[in-house]
């Protein structure tokens, strides 16, 4: 098993689900994060990023420029082994556009699962 972690553009959500589900894979989570990478951003470029819905939510520091921090969505994605291309690349596919800002996935294991309700652990669990 495998966990995809999936830092996406806020207005990219939508687009990833359906995407997602038109390959069969409909459970995952999604949170509001605020972030940055390794690029300086400066405000007038926000709506560019596609940071366009919560301006006001981006927190600064009055002393330093670079600290802003943006606006994103994270989703977690739990898959088998031989799901995790073709999730990949389905978010990839839907959130390149060949800008900085585009998004990061990360892959992780996953070592154990346990569904609490039943007990289920491992694959079964998922």
């Amino acid at each position: 098993m495998k966990e995809i972690i999936a830092i996406i553009r806020m207005n990219k959500v939508n687009p990833t689900k359906k995407a997602l589900a038109d390959i069969g894979v409909c459970g995952l989570h999604a949170m509001k994060v605020m972030g940055r990478g390794k690029i300086h951003v400066d405000l007038s470029v926000l709506h560019e990023i596609g940071a366009t819905e919560e301006i006001a939510g981006i927190v600064t520091d009055s002393l330093s420029k670079g600290s802003r921090l943006i606006p994103k969505r994270l989703l977690t994605i739990l898959v088998q082994d031989n799901e995790v291309e073709k999730v990949v690349s389905t978010i990839t596919s839907v959130n390149k556009e060949g800008n900085k800002g585009d998004g990061k996935i990360f892959i992780c294991p996953i070592l154990d699962a346990a569904r609490v309700r039943t007990g289920e652990r491992g694959e079964l669990a998922v």
